[in-house]
């Protein structure tokens, strides 16, 4: 196990800097700067400021540069909020993410896992056709739908929740819904797949031939294999929600990482869409090893030499 953590370690370093190349070479691709704004009309002013930060040097040098700060692990200044690093900015904004992406994975291991059992335990009856009903609406209402009628309806209706912000937890309410329906949709279905598709295992039948409870059989036998490819999807999931959902944090108007992403991307500000880029692919790197290291835990069966 300890050589295999290893190797998936070096594996990420070279992950690490695929991505920093890619993301590094498309931002410069994007048309225009950080300081081609209307705001900075003097050539002199922006020469200037290209001349601050760098922008000025040929393509290559500013990517060594980064490659060195981030090493070191510096992630650099914000171009369009003066005096501030992006690790603050990032800082600032990733806790609430992280506390909506708690809740919201919490809410989908629960509730996915719980109604993908019941679904395949009452296979063709009516509750089972009710909740694949559900998650068929889950899946395919979009976010933003979700939480704009959300909104009108627990904020400006019934007056339940803030409609801006998070004042206070009744503020989370909202995101952590809207942001896990349709992964908990999606669990929904790969539960009841994955469970009914164990139930008709061999050693299934033989286990209720030997009179084990039938609840047994499900917690203990049944449900341990068909986790594996539900935590396979879990782990990317995961990641995603933990840094954040711009549209949802923008409806909401949550100032988490997700909105600062959009901001960085339409402010053209360079530092801070590497930053938030590379902090996502630190995370999904993680959070893919924890995954890899629970498949051992779940089934004994799978060894990694």
């Amino acid at each position: 196990m300890i050589k295999y953590i290893l190797k998936r370690v070096v594996s990420a370093v070279i992950t690490m800097l695929f991505i920093i190349t890619i993301t590094f070479v498309l931002m410069k691709c994007i048309p225009g700067d950080p300081f081609m704004d209307k705001k900075m009309p003097n050539p002199e002013i922006r020469a200037a400021m290209y001349a601050k930060y760098g922008l000025d040097k040929p393509l290559f040098t500013q990517y060594i540069l980064y490659l060195k700060n981030f090493v070191r692990g510096d992630f650099g200044v914000s171009y369009t909020r003066a005096g501030l690093t992006v690790q603050k900015i990032i800082g600032d904004g990733f806790p609430y993410s992280l506390v909506i992406g708690i809740y919201a994975t919490c809410l989908v291991i629960f509730i996915g896992i719980s109604m993908g059992i019941i679904s395949a335990l009452k296979q063709n009856k009516l509750i089972d056709r009710l909740l694949m009903i559900l998650a068929t609406l889950g899946a395919t209402i979009p976010s933003f739908v979700l939480a704009t009628g959300f909104l009108f309806l627990f904020s400006k209706t019934l007056g339940w929740v803030p409609a801006f912000g998070v004042p206070n937890l009744r503020g989370y309410i909202g995101p952590v819904i809207t942001i896990s329906v349709f992964s908990i949709a999606f669990v929904t279905r790969l539960t009841r797949t994955s469970v009914l598709e164990v139930l008709q295992q061999d050693y299934i039948r033989t286990a209720r031939s030997k009179g084990i409870s039938e609840l047994r059989v499900i917690v203990i036998h049944a449900l341990r294999n068909a986790l594996l490819p539900i935590v396979t999807y879990l782990g990317p999931m995961m990641a995603g929600i933990l840094t954040g959902s711009f549209v949802i944090e923008k409806v909401f108007g949550i100032p988490g990482i997700g909105s600062l992403f959009t901001l960085s991307i339409m402010n053209r500000d360079y530092t801070m869409i590497m930053g938030i880029t590379v902090f996502f692919a630190i995370i999904l790197i993680f959070v893919v090893l924890l995954v890899d290291i629970l498949y051992v835990i779940i089934d004994p069966r799978i060894k990694y030499d």
